[in-house]
């Protein structure tokens, strides 16, 4: 298992990051709240890493803080949530916002991300009740959202990100045109956007 890597950031096109570490190049599949705390590339950067092995592949999945990492790992054990789906909640939601959904019941809050459905949203909240007090007995966990420095605008990162939730960019570029401004930050028009298409 590989528990963390170190090393510098290379490249970062969404959900992809590429780890330089000693001249070893890692593709890595990483959340958009990750790709929020990255730094600009060239910058050295740690990630806590999940290593999923299958007959066709291995596949390494970057995380930003440990508690991402367990959250990452507690969805992949729910009947029917895959890594990929499990990328798209931590993607849409942080470790505390997906935490207060499920002891507020919100499966509002969940559904509004694509390929979460009603009953899966139930399941989520089901199940997971019971898992979450191993993030700290219900106190919620805040690990904040920061945007690294990049040389693309907010709106164009926004666009991007929300083509990795799974959106068709053309569907992603309409949602960031009705709310976007560049004086937003990129996890702002993401929030408004996907408030929007909730409505």
């Amino acid at each position: 298992m590989i528990g963390f890597l170190r090393g510098i950031l290379a490249h970062k096109a969404p959900p992809l990051l590429l780890l330089d570490v000693h001249g070893v190049g890692y593709e890595i599949e990483a959340p958009m709240t990750t790709f929020y705390n990255l730094p600009a590339v060239g910058s050295e950067v740690k990630l806590h890493t999940h290593l999923v092995v299958r007959e066709d592949a291995h596949s390494l999945f970057g995380f930003s803080s440990e508690a991402d990492r367990t959250l990452f790992r507690s969805l992949i054990k729910i009947s029917g949530v895959g890594p990929k789906l499990a990328l798209t909640l931590l993607s849409g939601l942080t470790a505390d916002q997906f935490q207060r959904a499920v002891h507020e019941n919100d499966t509002q809050a969940l559904v509004r991300l694509p390929g979460v459905g009603k009953k899966t949203a139930e399941r989520l909240i089901i199940e997971m009740r019971d898992r979450l007090p191993e993030f700290g007995g219900g106190a919620p966990l805040d690990i904040g959202i920061q945007v690294g420095p990049s040389g693309n605008s907010p709106k164009q990162e926004a666009i991007s990100a929300l083509c990795a939730l799974g959106y068709k960019p053309q569907d992603a570029a309409k949602m960031v045109q009705n709310v976007a401004t560049d004086d937003k930050r990129c996890e702002d028009i993401i929030r408004l956007a996907l408030q929007g298409a909730a409505r």
